[in-house]
């Protein structure tokens, strides 16, 4: 296993494995498993095999909201830069679903997106990418001072307010 998450201001090990639809399930080990496949192997994975969700692009994750107590990470895949859908089905699971397992970003996850991708409940990066890579362990994670869409969470300034006026309250 290779350094590549960032979590809690650090790299460390991938423990999960992305499975496609095709492969066979190992005897043990964590996976990561399409929302289908998930609800098809529901309790009938080998008891060595610990599942989680991979949710792309375009997929609904209100699909999972019966089964997100028994998920211990769900891996929201943002496959290029400019596509903003992961960090509506985060927000979702945080916010609408109570999702309280690990949220990961996997795919094309660059430096300039951290931030959102933290204020959108994703507590953990797979970072392939170098130039990010070397930023994160160079501790230049820049924070969002002013943010034009409140969510209303603790720490930051009431919905409605100017967006100029919106900074984090420390």
């Amino acid at each position: 296993m290779s350094n590549t998450i960032y979590k809690n201001g650090i790299f460390g090990p991938n423990e999960w494995a992305v499975l496609e639809d095709e492969a066979d399930l190992p005897e043990s080990g964590k996976v990561l498993v399409s929302p289908d496949r998930f609800l098809a192997l529901e309790g009938s994975a080998p008891e060595g095999v610990e599942l989680g969700v991979v949710i792309r692009a375009g997929e609904k994750a209100e699909r999972l909201v019966a089964h997100l107590a028994k998920l211990p990470m769900v891996a929201i895949d943002f496959p290029k830069f400019s596509d903003g859908r992961g960090y509506s089905s985060a927000r979702l699971l945080r916010e609408k679903f109570g999702y309280k397992g690990e949220l990961r970003a996997i795919g094309d996850v660059l430096i300039d997106q951290i931030p959102f991708m933290i204020r959108c409940g994703i507590g953990s990066f797979e970072i392939s990418h170098a130039p990010t890579r070397r930023a994160l362990e160079e501790d230049r994670l820049n924070e969002v001072p002013i943010y034009l869409q409140p969510v209303g969470r603790d720490g930051e300034v009431p919905l409605g307010t100017r967006p100029w006026a919106r900074r984090r309250v420390a």
